[in-house]
């Protein structure tokens, strides 16, 4: 059987699993629009998302609903519009962003982070809206009003609260096995507080769909910058998709061996093969509309432990 072209891998990937438009379009906002001023014109976005099978109807209403959500915000010149990062969305892009271009592998000193909101001290609004936030972050709920991480981010936590308008109504504690009294280990609280089984499957689907990929680009012949920016898009896109799910806990706490971790090296191989191509026509789209765009910032060129 003859190999697959680019173009060709592209098409059957966007027929067999077809990414949701609004879903598609905070991806593209996240991997190529943050890192060059985090704005666009509403023409741009159109032009680099039709090549994906996305109409201008489906793109101005995914844009129209991130507006609503408070992920954008929109301006008019004339009959154009123009969208930019919402500025107080910009910490939970940064976040995503730190998740997905960094390697797995969190260090662990053996503490747990306890996150207590006993009852009566918050309301059910904020209560639901702090649960909802610390999951995103990985934290598990271990009883009502009761949360914890073995390694979360601090300043990701702190930013939460803050965000949240929280500080000062809850406990937060660090905590470690007290020895000697004949506890469980608290390492089993994993298996009892996390169904990793959903999160496993979601990798090994990601590196059955793009190993292919990744042998392709590495024998066959160069890509098209369209054709690039594409991959790059749905690469980052899937793999975004996965590691929602993820709660990011230590690789000592997880079940070996751990496809996350083979996941990341995948998704690092083929985003350095496929990140200048695509560069090249994110450039040309959003220069069409704003010769002003800005090259990538300095924190691009970082991802993935850096772009050569």
């Amino acid at each position: 059987m003859a190999q697959l072209t680019s173009a060709e891998w592209i098409d059957r990937f966007l027929t067999t699993d077809p990414p949701r438009h609004k879903s598609l379009v905070m991806t593209l906002c996240g991997d190529a629009i943050a890192p060059h001023g985090g704005a666009f014109w509403l023409g741009s976005m159109i032009e680099l998302l039709g090549p994906l099978g996305v109409t201008d109807r489906l793109v101005r209403t995914s844009v129209f609903r991130l507006v609503q959500e408070g992920w954008l915000t929109a301006s008019r010149e004339g009959r154009r519009s123009r969208y930019a990062l919402e500025p107080k969305a910009l910490p939970r892009f940064e976040r995503a962003n730190r998740r997905i271009y960094s390697p797995p592998g969190l260090a662990w000193d053996g503490r747990w982070t306890f996150v207590l909101a006993p009852n009566g001290s918050i309301d059910g609004d904020l209560r639901a809206l702090l649960r909802k936030e610390l999951e995103w972050e990985g934290f598990a709920m271990l009883a009502t009003g009761v949360m914890a991480h073995p390694a979360p981010d601090r300043d990701t936590l702190r930013e939460i609260l803050a965000r949240a308008e929280a500080e000062g109504k809850l406990f937060v504690c660090d905590a470690a096995e007290l020895p000697g009294v004949g506890s469980r280990p608290l390492p089993e609280l994993v298996g009892d507080a996390w169904d990793l089984s959903g999160v496993v499957a979601g990798y090994r689907g990601f590196i059955d769909s793009f190993t292919p990929l990744l042998a392709l680009l590495r024998e066959g012949p160069s890509v098209a910058a369209q054709d690039a920016f594409a991959i790059r898009a749905l690469l980052i896109h899937a793999y975004r998709r996965v590691q929602l799910h993820d709660p990011m806990l230590p690789v000592a706490l997880l079940p070996e061996p751990w496809p996350g971790s083979d996941a990341y090296e995948l998704a690092k191989a083929i985003y350095r093969l496929t990140w200048t191509g695509a560069e090249e026509h994110v450039m040309a789209m959003l220069r069409k509309e704003d010769e002003g765009t800005p090259p990538a910032d300095g924190d691009f060129y970082g991802r993935f432990g850096g772009l050569a």
